[in-house]
């Protein structure tokens, strides 16, 4: 295998420092650690430095002594983000196009499509493992199960503790939906909790590598939470239990207004309106659910921020701490699978189901609030559904000049492998699919000079579920499914609410046509929407 090397990244940050531009990180030859949080499902505004109401001190104090990005893209889904995340490609380039396919199913059909990732990608810890990294993750894979050739362990991490599936129970997983040491599924203990097992035990792996060479290390932290089952610890439930009585209109509002104070966004940004029915037409008992709901919510993503800080004690305590760079952010935005109203109950919480994904479910009306000020939500690829806070902290390669920062440009998932790869002074294969994405390196340890440069001179392409987008400079392109497309200028119009699809249209029928092109060289399922699940059922019809 053929190998091309990537420039020490301390060499140019050592240039950087000459000029002027203010990094410290050049006293340190020692490439660092990589933290990747992934969340499941938490929508734009659900972070206390993001605008929300739920307590997330430890995350909030990373985006203080680090950078916020603003207009950070994922895929809109769970597995497709997964898939893109992982290898710096198109979900459709690795065989996730749609969903990964279920265990014991085989598969006929198009490769973009096929349900797990394809031999002729790579993954970040691949790469990072061939230069020198000791490579961890814990949680939630999602990105093949049939085949344990699809598994964590045969696509580059050392060690693995998780769920190989797409969902499972915080407190008791079970069945297909279990949990995974290495290559082998295992029980659990009657105090499980899933959000809790995932930091301890990427501690141990840490804690274990650090001690015995001085080898840096990349960790995979995958939450599956908030993801449904809602499984929130009833402590954590019950402090936000009765501060929802007020409904979504109200939380919008004051989510808005701190983010205006946060300086998020400018005090003219309209939020979009919401699609759930009016708080005051509802029951007493269904504004009581409605609250427990979204308590059950806010305690599952309070719990997430007090792992967190688990963590970085962790890594302060055994002198990890300042060479970490730690990447947070979500797989998509708030999730409305579940009904417009959601499911579930106070009792739910207090009496959860077990070995089982019933529960309790967010549902589209708190969804949308919780994406604040965007439109829509997972699944989707208009800003509530693809827009993801992100937070990068170093505390040794981000200027403490640039700390409690924005990155206002575009970037994308593919741009973390880049990244990733670049930091690591790491060597990528030639004979696989060359990254998509570009290095936000710079940006992480430049002055305000370099970070205020564009990420992307060219665009940005999207599609899941027939749902799809461009992103060009400030201009956006999307569309749901069988809609037409709409156009705006997001630097003027950030909540998409003005559509100049018609007063640009020769700007929209060139960026339809790039849309289409890049779509057929990615083998994307166009103008038809491939769906995997539709296509499994047909293709068990045709057998029989």
């Amino acid at each position: 295998m053929k190998l091309h090397s990537i420039c020490a990244p301390w060499l140019m940050v050592l240039v950087v420092s000459v000029l002027g531009l203010g990094n410290t990180w050049a006293a340190s030859p020692q490439p660092p650690n990589i933290v990747l949080v992934l969340v499941d499902d938490m929508g734009f505004s659900d972070l206390g430095c993001y605008g929300s109401e739920i307590e997330t001190p430890n995350i909030d104090a990373l985006a203080t002594n680090g950078l916020r990005f603003t207009q950070f893209y994922n895929s809109g889904r769970c597995c497709p983000t997964r898939a893109s995340l992982m290898t710096g490609l198109h979900p459709h380039q690795v065989g996730i196009g749609h969903m990964t396919a279920p265990p014991n199913q085989p598969y006929e059909g198009p490769p973009a499509y096929q349900g797990h990732l394809n031999e002729t990608c790579t993954t970040i810890p691949e790469v990072l493992r061939g230069d020198g990294y000791h490579t961890f993750m814990t949680g939630k894979w999602h990105l093949g199960h049939a085949d344990k050739g699809d598994w964590p362990m045969q696509r580059g991490f050392d060690r693995f503790y998780g769920g190989i599936s797409g969902a499972f129970n915080y407190f008791k997983p079970g069945g297909d939906r279990g949990m995974t040491d290495g290559n082998q599924d295992v029980t659990t203990e009657d105090d499980f909790y899933a959000t809790d097992a995932f930091t301890e035990i990427a501690s141990d792996y840490i804690k274990e590598a650090t001690s015995k060479d001085d080898k840096p290390f990349f960790l995979y932290l995958a939450y599956n939470s908030p993801h449904w089952p809602l499984n929130a610890k009833v402590k954590d439930f019950e402090k936000y239990r009765g501060k929802y009585r007020g409904g979504w209109d109200a939380v919008m509002a004051a989510r808005q207004q701190k983010q205006r104070e946060l300086g998020l966004f400018e005090s003219d940004v309209e939020a979009a309106p919401h699609v759930g029915p009016d708080w005051a037409s509802l029951t007493d008992k269904q504004r009581d659910d409605l609250d427990a709901i979204m308590a059950a919510y806010a305690g599952c993503i309070d719990n997430i921020d007090q792992n967190i800080g688990k963590l970085v004690t962790h890594l302060k305590s055994i002198g990890q701490y300042d060479n970490t760079l730690i990447l947070f952010l979500s797989d998509n935005g708030a999730c409305q699978e579940g009904g417009k109203l959601g499911f579930g109950s106070e009792d739910m919480v207090r009496n959860p189901p077990l070995e089982t994904t019933n529960g309790v479910r967010l549902g589209l009306a708190w969804a949308n609030a919780c994406n604040t000020p965007f439109r829509l939500y997972k699944h989707f690829l208009h800003e509530g559904g693809a827009n993801t806070p992100f937070i990068a902290h170093w505390p040794a390669g981000i200027p403490q000049s640039r700390h409690n920062t924005f990155v206002r440009q575009p970037a994308y998932l593919p741009d973390v492998m880049a990244t990733c790869v670049e930091l690591a002074a790491a060597t990528m294969p030639d004979d696989v699919p060359p990254c998509e994405g570009v290095s936000f390196a710079s940006v992480l340890t430049g002055g305000e000079e370099i970070a205020s440069q564009p990420i992307h001179a060219q665009p940005m392409f999207f599609e899941h579920e027939g749902n799809a987008m461009m992103r060009a400079g400030d201009w956006k392109l999307v569309r749901e499914y069988k809609k037409p497309w709409e156009l705006y200028n997001l630097s003027e119009d950030r909540t998409e609410l003005n559509d100049l699809s018609t007063a640009q249209s020769q700007r929209r029928d060139r960026m339809i046509a790039a849309w289409e092109d890049w779509a057929t060289k990615t083998e994307v399922m166009f103008p038809e929407r491939f769906n995997m699940y539709q296509h499994l059922k047909e293709q068990k019809k045709k057998k029989k």
